[in-house]
């Protein structure tokens, strides 16, 4: 029975490294393919989403100043006509 028990151990611990060899080589292919893909969009000028957001507050910061400026202009206008 010590026998027995004694290759079930060893077949599990087996089995644990090879789990964590999977696990290891699993991580190392996610890395590899992050990589490859964030160097195939910095070859083609793709904008980051940080980028993307922080061209978008601004374009938002002009049309908001740009319609203020309108207001204005158009009560100077008036002004002008009265």
């Amino acid at each position: 029975m010590q026998t027995r028990n004694k290759i079930l151990d060893d077949f599990s611990q087996l089995m644990t490294n090879a789990m964590g060899v999977a696990q290891g080589a699993k991580d190392e292919a996610e890395t590899a393919m992050k990589s490859l893909v964030d160097r195939w969009l910095a070859d083609r000028d793709f904008v980051t989403r940080e980028e993307f957001d922080a061209v978008r507050g601004m374009a938002q910061k002009a049309r908001e100043e740009n319609e203020e400026l309108k207001k204005r202009l158009e009560a100077l206008e008036a002004e002008t006509k009265a």
